[in-house]
């Protein structure tokens, strides 16, 4: 299990030299915005999940010019640079709190967005029946998390010498999109591709995973430093004209909030919800 707590340490140290490294969440993030243009109506509020820095929640204002852009991040230390970002015509507003825990009202939410941030939750099933709560019927979720190839060749050279951490099970593209379904989201749409970053050093490689905060998603990370001599040796052979290469499996997905009472599966079968006004609503006149 992930533990919260060292998470958030983890990015308050890392958020002074997060946005110096974060080529690849850079580039995801641009690419998941291309698809706000499936969305289905002009959002009035919009949530970034995991927001980090909040290079992604700053563009979301300058393409809802109108829309209140608020960033949810478990650092304190990554929302202070998102409050840099923020200004008086383009305001972005700050909100630390938890992904699995969102701190607003049922159905208050036009527009879900999270890249690179929904691999931080160990529970996907829990997670996306929160983000159906707080999303209103016919708004969107759109998001990009890791899957289960990334990092394929460190972890295979590390193997080879022997000792090799755990990384933390990142569900499939099938298991993601089972839980959309199981939590009643409508018309999901998921894909995925895998993109390779090379690395002038091996060095150069840690400190990128360090500084984005991937190292706390392994599980011994802190013996790194009596591995590294051996597992540069095991890298030879990914070598590519004299680079190293790390792979990231990217998952991107797209769904829209059910209509009230649409049932969600549960263990112990389908449950339909209904909010006591719609209720109310459906009585009929005396």
């Amino acid at each position: 299990m992930l533990d919260p707590n060292a998470i958030r340490e983890g990015f308050n140290q890392a958020a002074g030299c997060y946005d110096a490294h974060a080529a690849l969440e850079q580039e995801v993030c641009a690419r998941l915005l291309e698809r706000c243009s499936y969305q289905r109506r002009p959002p009035r509020r919009i949530l970034d999940l995991g927001c980090g820095t909040g290079e992604g929640s700053r563009e979301l204002k300058r393409r809802f010019r109108r829309a209140q852009v608020m960033g949810l991040d478990s650092s304190p230390a990554m929302l202070a640079q998102l409050r840099r970002r923020s200004s008086l015509l383009k305001p972005l507003q700050p909100v630390c709190g938890d992904m699995s825990r969102l701190p607003f009202a049922a159905r208050s939410m036009d527009l879900l967005f999270s890249s690179m941030a929904n691999h931080w939750s160990p529970d996907p099933a829990s997670l996306y029946d929160e983000y159906r709560r707080v999303l209103r019927p016919e708004g969107m979720l759109l998001f990009a998390t890791l899957g289960p190839g990334t990092l394929a060749e460190l972890f295979e050279a590390w193997a080879a010498v022997g000792g090799a951490p755990a990384l933390a099970p990142f569900p499939d593209l099938m298991v993601i999109g089972d839980a959309l379904m199981a939590a009643g989201f409508g018309e999901p749409v998921m894909d995925t591709e895998r993109i390779t970053v090379r690395y002038r050093s091996l060095d150069a490689l840690v400190q990128e995973l360090e500084c984005t905060g991937i190292s706390l998603l392994v599980r011994g990370w802190g013996r790194w430093a009596t591995a590294r001599v051996r597992v540069e040796a095991a890298f030879a052979p990914y070598l590519v004209e004299g680079q190293y290469p790390l792979t990231y499996e990217i998952i991107y997905g797209t769904a829209f909030g059910p209509a009230e009472g649409q049932p969600r599966r549960t263990p112990d079968g389908d449950v339909a919800t209904f909010s006591v006004d719609s209720l109310l609503k459906s009585r009929p006149m005396s």
